[in-house]
């Protein structure tokens, strides 16, 4: 399994020291891969398409960046967002774990 940068950014706010979150993501055999540029791309155009359907600005293109790199690279994704990552990423192998 994986985090990329986004979530690691994310998980950070949980930990005082990044020491700690690296003492987590090593306990919990998670491995950081960076967003690849083409993800990275994918994920502004779906952001584009989302906005122009009429969605919100807020907290959203991160969610887009997490699912362009999971689609990108071929990998499934653990989401409770069920809705929005079946529109925008519908190659994606969804793992939800209260559907």
């Amino acid at each position: 399994m994986f985090v990329n940068d986004v979530i690691y950014a994310e998980l950070s706010v949980r930990y005082q020291r990044v020491e700690e979150l690296e003492t987590f993501l090593e306990e919990a055999g998670l491995e950081i891969l960076p967003v690849p540029r083409e993800a990275l791309s994918l994920a502004g155009k779906v952001f584009t398409q989302y906005r122009r359907a009429g969605g919100s600005r807020a907290g959203v293109l991160p969610d887009f960046s997490v699912g362009a790199h999971a689609a990108i690279a071929q990998l499934p994704i653990l989401t409770r967002d069920v809705g929005r990552f079946r529109t925008y990423f519908p190659s994606l192998i969804l793992i939800t774990p209260d559907a």
